[in-house]
């Protein structure tokens, strides 16, 4: 209502002060008037920026950098804070416009004539960088950093707390998103930034930069690379549940639905309690997200945020498994009403490759069909995720692609298999065991278990690729560190070893046995039933072939074994598996 009645009364001045027989004093309240457009409520937000625009450029027809070069150079830092957040125009276009014109405020605004004036544009400056469209990607990340570090000049802790805490805060952002330099690194430069913006943000002084610094505080140790990942989980909830003292649906109602989303994607990948449970807590604040994220009034958070659900519905393991596939695949194809591949072509992308793996791993339906549906999303993803423009998104739907071509139906087995490897060597191209350790291993993994099915050239060649392979999974994927993906490659290494041509066999079958007793040390009943399941069915087909060994001993550890998968595989839930283990038994008892 303020800015109502600010915005009349600047009106009715200028019915008076024109430009013609008081320049001064209608340039100032043009300047003024551009400053309530800019931050008005009532009426259309673009228009209001419009009119914001208009006014600070009729301010400069008589601000001029000749003879008024603080009111110009103020102008142009006004300027620019509005062409950051023009909605109208090309929203690159309106960057270029905000950088020139604080570059032009910075001709006046120098560190020695004007210290606090030039920090401030400085600190503008990098946000503009930071959310640069063109030129770049990294550069325009060193060019922020840059910015900030020179605003910290000025904005020291003892004399600008308050700017030194918000600068802090800044520069972990642009850290925590860094292309240059050390990843880990990075995000540990963005989480001493955050520690050392809480000294003066505090609860009690600053609550909301508080609950905000929390928030982002949450999710650089959700994307931590150095320390133990677990307990980089649990300091990512902690601090997510702390900003939510402050940030509460009532008050803050768009901050809380983004902390509840950042919730929902560290409980989504928590290591420790039940995954279960921890699944279920996702779902729940994916769920809560979307009672403010609505599709109406925030499209881009919702359609964020269905993708998020999704995932976590791909991932669930309480209910049934079928159904839950199907509540994914809805979810990610609501986020796609939204994510277009014209106007949010990443987003677009990134949930078609969601959308292939939900096709991929889906029950219902036709199995071969599912899959070709898959590959046609992983390829539509492709159109956008270039090695070029997005490398690391390339290489992840390279190994996706892998995936798919490895368990197709349709068309010649064997051209699917190659076509797999091949996929999968691509994404090698960019996931370097250097750069990205834990995707390199993923895709070694993989890479091995096509080679295990591979019927082009020497099988017995091909069992020694694979063996090879999941060994270097073995180099990153360590118990300690990552104990699921170090479950499921010992397990693949079994099975492996049992298939084996080289060497002896008795010794191989012994390997066999050790790796899958190894990831069962991890794949308990409990927390994964299903791997579980299928550890004991591998590990009963290892004992039924051992050769050392008593063989009637054998016989009843491998009876036990597919007893115990049995007690997942039901026929009701997994009619292939239960067959399957049926005659296994059949063949153990004979």
């Amino acid at each position: 209502m303020n800015l109502e009645k600010a915005i009349a009364a600047y009106q009715q001045a200028l019915s008076v002060r024109t430009k013609k027989d008081f320049p001064i004093d209608w340039a100032m309240t043009q300047n003024n008037l551009g400053a309530a457009y800019s931050e008005r409520i009532r009426g259309d937000k673009a228009e209001n920026l419009e009119l914001a625009i208009k006014a600070y450029e009729r301010a400069l027809e008589v601000h001029t950098k000749k003879d008024f070069p603080e009111e110009w150079a103020r102008t142009q830092n006004n300027l620019s804070l509005v062409y950051s957040e023009r909605i109208r125009g090309d929203k690159a276009d309106n960057l270029e416009l905000a950088i020139k014109a604080y570059e032009r405020a910075l001709e006046v605004h120098t560190k020695k004539d004007f210290p606090e004036e030039w920090a401030r544009t400085q600190n503008n400056l990098s946000l503009v960088y930071r959310n640069r469209i063109r030129g770049d990607k990294a550069e325009n990340l060193e060019l922020a950093i840059k910015a900030y570090e020179l605003a910290l000049k000025v904005h020291t802790k003892k004399d600008f707390p308050e700017e030194w805490a918000r600068t802090q805060n800044n520069l972990s952002l642009v850290y925590r998103n860094r292309i240059r330099g050390d990843k880990a690194e990075n995000l540990e430069l963005a989480i001493k930034a955050y520690e050392l913006a809480l000294k003066v943000h505090t609860k009690k002084d600053f609550p909301e930069e508080w609950a905000r610094t929390q928030n982002n505080l949450g999710i650089a140790y959700r994307n931590r690379i150095s320390g133990d990942k677990a307990e980089n989980l649990e300091k990512a909830i902690a601090a997510y549940e702390l900003a939510l003292k402050v940030h509460t649906k009532q008050k803050f109602p768009e901050e809380w639905a983004t902390i509840q989303n950042n919730l929902g994607l560290a409980y989504r990948n928590r290591i420790r309690h039940n995954r279960e449970s921890n699944l279920e807590l996702a779902i729940e604040a994916y769920k809560r997200a979307l009672w403010v994220y609505t599709k109406q009034d925030f499209p881009q958070n919702w359609a964020m945020t269905q993708n998020n659900l999704g995932s976590a519905y791909r991932e669930r393991i309480r209910h049934n498994r079928e159904s839950n596939l199907e509540l994914a695949i809805e979810a990610y194809k609501r986020a796609l009403w939204v994510y277009t591949k014209q106007d949010f072509p990443q987003n677009w992308a990134m949930t078609q490759n969601n959308l292939g793996s939900a096709y991929r791993e889906r029950i219902r339906h036709n199995r071969e069909s599912n899959l070709e549906l898959a590959i046609e999303a992983y390829k539509r993803a492709l159109w956008v995720y270039t090695k070029q423009d997005f490398p690391q998104n390339w290489a992840m739907t390279q190994n996706n692609l892998g995936s798919a071509y490895r368990e197709r139906i349709r068309h010649n087995r064997e051209s699917n298999l190659e076509l797999a490897i091949e996929a999968y060597k691509r994404a090698l191209w960019v996931y370097t065991k250097q750069d990205f350790p834990q995707n390199w291993a993923m895709t070694q993994n993989n890479l091995g278990s096509a080679y295990r099915e591979r019927i082009r050239h020497n099988r017995e060649s091909n069992l020694e690729l694979a063996i090879e392979a999941y060994k270097r999974a073995l180099w990153v994927y360590t118990k300690q560190d990552f104990p699921q993906n170090w479950a499921m490659t010992q397990n693949n290494l079994g099975s492996a070893y049992r298939e084996r041509i080289r060497g002896d066999k008795a010794e191989n079958l012994e390997k066999a046995i050790e790796a899958y007793e190894l990831a069962l040390s991890v794949y308990t009943k409990e927390d994964f039933p299903i791997e579980w399941a299928m550890n004991q069915k591998n590990l009963g087909n290892a004992y039924r072939d051992r050769i050392r060994g008593d063989k009637a001993e054998n016989l009843e550890k491998a009876i036990e074994a597919y007893e115990l998968a049995l007690s997942v595989y039901t026929k009701k839930d997994f009619p292939e598996e239960w067959a399957t283990i049926q005659n296994n038994l059949g063949a153990a008892y004979s």
